[in-house]
């Protein structure tokens, strides 16, 4: 039984270049990092959920700035939290790079995940297949994993991206109910679809988790989000050594800093407040959910054949 409530298939014709024409990808012309993007964020109003379509200013994903090369051609990806901030340029990227794709997302995202199809409609020769659902149930976590197997006719790249943060002022205010969450989704799942994945991948594919550098920053607003990221992190360097002699899997993460997505109104920050964080780091801004796209791909190529266990 197919358990997903909406599925949408895309495959367009070859034109993956038709929007972004212009778009200078001439690794030889410099451009100043600090002013590539811009440094002016919105932020929108704590709630549930909080969209990609609800920014003011909407964060960069990509969708006519990155230009593919086909460098993931022939490749099959599931990505978690693909509807938007880092999974959605994630999303966009992959696709422009030729990997066919499979997105997980909460119902209520839903027209944030149909935005992503559209871009991906208008702008790849990729197929993009959509399936919303709670990654907290065990047992989607796995229907979810053999039903994007089935879809894309195999399956080397999973992207444990989904996450959950509510900030609480002091942890007599943390509630068991956000604590729960946070771990269930943070924690649980990512492990439920590792588990599920790992029979189905053949030598040489991925697995990359979505973690923070709140590990090394540790904020009292966010413990347990931050604790649960500390885990992933040391689950993706337990699993790296083993998985590798076992299978020929690579296992790594992904350590983002303070990055513009609807992530940051879920954590208690205002624009000005993130936007005072930004112009302390050295490019003087926050960054975009496009700028770590090179961290995903490097990860998930054939390149990088000896990283294994590595977090960037």
């Amino acid at each position: 039984m197919f358990i997903c409530s909406r599925l949408v298939v895309v495959s367009v014709a070859a034109g993956l270049l038709s929007l972004v024409q212009g778009q200078n990808s001439d690794e030889s012309v410099l451009i100043d990092p600090r002013t590539r993007l811009s440094s002016n964020i919105t932020l929108p109003a704590p709630g549930s959920p909080i969209l990609q379509s609800d920014f003011e200013i909407p964060p960069d994903c990509g969708e006519t700035s990155y230009v593919g090369s086909g460098r993931l051609r022939g490749r099959r990806a599931l990505i978690t939290g693909g509807d938007s901030g880092i999974g959605r340029a994630v999303t966009i990227a992959f696709a422009r790079e030729g990997a066919d794709v499979v997105i997980n997302y909460l119902p209520e995202e839903q027209s944030d995940a149909d935005d992503v199809v559209s871009v991906i409609e208008a702008t790849t020769n990729s197929s993009i297949y959509i399936i919303p659902g709670d990654l907290r149930n065990e047992t989607f976590c796995k229907e979810l994993v053999h039903n994007a197997a089935d879809l894309l006719g195999g399956l080397d790249i999973l992207i444990n991206n989904a996450g959950y943060a509510l900030a609480s002022p002091n942890i007599t205010s943390l509630t068991t109910e956000s604590l729960t969450r946070t771990i269930e989704t943070n924690v649980f799942a990512p492990v439920f679809l590792t588990r599920a994945a790992v029979p189905l991948m053949p030598p040489g594919s991925s697995i990359v988790f979505t973690a923070s550098l709140i590990i090394e920053s540790p904020s009292y607003l966010m413990a347990d989000y931050g604790g649960s990221k500390a885990f992933l992190l040391t689950f993706a360097q337990s699993m790296a050594a083993g998985l590798m002699a076992e299978a020929g899997i690579r296992v790594n993460a992904v350590r983002p800093a303070i990055t513009y997505t609807p992530f940051l109104s879920s954590q208690g920050q205002t624009a000005e407040g993130a936007m005072r964080i930004g112009a302390a780091t050295p490019l003087g801004r926050v960054r975009h959910p496009v700028e770590l796209v090179p961290q995903y791909m490097a990860l998930v190529g054939n390149d990088p054949g000896y990283t294994t266990g590595g977090f960037s």
